[in-house]
């Protein structure tokens, strides 16, 4: 490839952007304010602080490393092709499925927000449904409607988010984010780990790391870029939200808080508007995410980490993991509630993330870094993590369970094949 047909700094941090601002966003803010309440905007600046201390190992390793795998071949290098590193990769594909049944679940609530009212329960699994179904229908007839239109869709988005933010903070309300109406200390903290996966997205950066021109100078500035503009863009959406509806209201519309917090100053058009962005925002992200999802699940199987049969590509495309990982999305954004999908979301890439830190630091003498960011990297991820699992305790203990069953079927299944294939099985 020559310099001129690789990717530029912008188009970089347009990837890093549509990867986290993809739909998570439109899903998780009522969350988000149904725990912190009026320090909402802090609970997003404490979790886009984590996600900014992860960005330098990323940005590290994408220079040092740089390959499509991203975030598998940081793993493998550091922890070489054991147990250990091949759970993770497992563990990273499964994450993916279920920020896909985010993106669904957000997709279906705020296409169901246009029926009548008695409808709109059924509608939303409807819906749900029929959104995996119709893109993985795309994906495996090899159109790329949606593909094409990703970049301008992305544009209208944060195009309207921008919009939302510039109107809003005129009727913000200041007493609702004064001290006084925030939650416990412990409550806003793990409220924004909750949330967490809102900046999933970023590490999508290091699989065009090989694309890139003038990749140590463009990957880092892209990466913080990115990062940086999200949580701010972020922390103001949080503003208007909370400073324009009541938390009662916010947690009764909590499946499409973003389009409610609209009303009181753009009215139904405004509305309207955001859950048009949601449905626009949310498709695009599901259909980039699914085929990420399916090409994550072919690399992993040609590290051989999972079945051969997974790199097996019909139509240059790798049918039988897109096939599967619809098939989970459907069964998880269709039996979770919001609260769980986003908990489990956030608590898979936590770890993930305190890995690639970790992977840094054993790295750091070929990436050129320092070890201490990195290891506060790691160490701030582990916190998020004991703090979203002190409140998973304290409210819901029943989905430690299915975070166990979810960790436990990553070893499982890479153990399993490991068997089968006679491999040492090994950290």
């Amino acid at each position: 490839m020559s310099n001129q047909d690789k990717i530029g700094y912008w188009s970089i941090v347009a990837i890093g952007i549509g990867g986290m601002v993809g739909g998570g966003i439109f899903a998780v803010l009522g969350v988000a304010a149904q725990f912190a309440h009026g320090a909402t905007p802090l609970a997003f600046t404490i979790a886009g602080a984590v996600a900014l201390l992860t960005t330098y190992s990323y940005a590290k390793l994408s220079v040092a490393f740089p390959s499509q795998g991203g975030t598998i071949t940081f793993l493998d290098r550091a922890f070489g092709p054991g147990l250990f590193a091949g759970s993770l990769n497992i563990l990273l594909w499964l994450s993916y499925i279920i920020m896909l049944s985010l993106y669904a679940y957000a997709f279906g609530s705020y296409a169901a927000v246009f029926l009548p009212p008695d409808w709109q329960d059924a509608g939303k699994h409807i819906f749900i449904t029929l959104g995996i179904v119709g893109i993985t229908a795309l994906n495996f007839l090899g159109a790329a409607v949606i593909g094409r239109a990703e970049r301008w869709i992305v544009a209208f988005k944060i195009g309207i988010l921008l919009v939302f933010v510039a109107i809003g903070l005129w009727s913000v309300d200041p007493q609702k984010l004064q001290p006084g109406e925030w939650a416990p200390p412990l409550q806003i903290v793990a409220g924004g780990f909750i949330i967490f996966l809102a900046y999933e997205g970023f590490e999508l950066i290091a699989n065009a790391a090989q694309d890139a021109r003038n990749p140590r100078r463009t990957l880092p500035r892209a990466y913080y870029s990115a990062v940086l503009f999200v949580i701010a863009l972020y922390i103001l959406v949080a503003m208007v939200t909370v400073g324009n509806l009541s938390i009662p209201m916010i947690v009764d519309a909590k499946d499409y808080a973003l389009a409610a917090a609209a009303s009181p100053f753009l009215g139904n058009t405004g509305f309207t508007l955001i859950a048009i962005a949601a449905l626009l925002s949310t498709a695009s992200a599901i259909n980039a995410t699914l085929y990420g999802a399916a090409r994550l699940s072919y690399i992993i199987a040609r590290e051989g980490e999972l079945p051969e049969v997974l790199e097996r590509r019909i139509w240059s495309k790798p049918i039988l993991g897109l096939l599967i990982t619809t098939g989970a999305t459907l069964l998880a954004a269709n039996c979770l509630e919001l609260n769980s999908i986003a908990t489990i979301g956030s608590a898979g890439f936590l770890l993930i993330f305190s890995a690639v830190n970790i992977a840094n630091v054993i790295l750091s003498e070929q990436t050129g870094s320092l070890r201490w960011i990195s290891a506060l990297g790691a160490a701030a991820c582990l916190v998020a993590l004991s703090a979203l699992l002190w409140q998973i305790e304290m409210q819901a203990p029943l989905k430690i369970l299915v975070l166990a069953a979810i960790l436990g079927a990553a070893v499982g299944i890479e153990s399993l094949y490991r068997l089968l294939r006679r491999r040492r099985i090994g950290f």
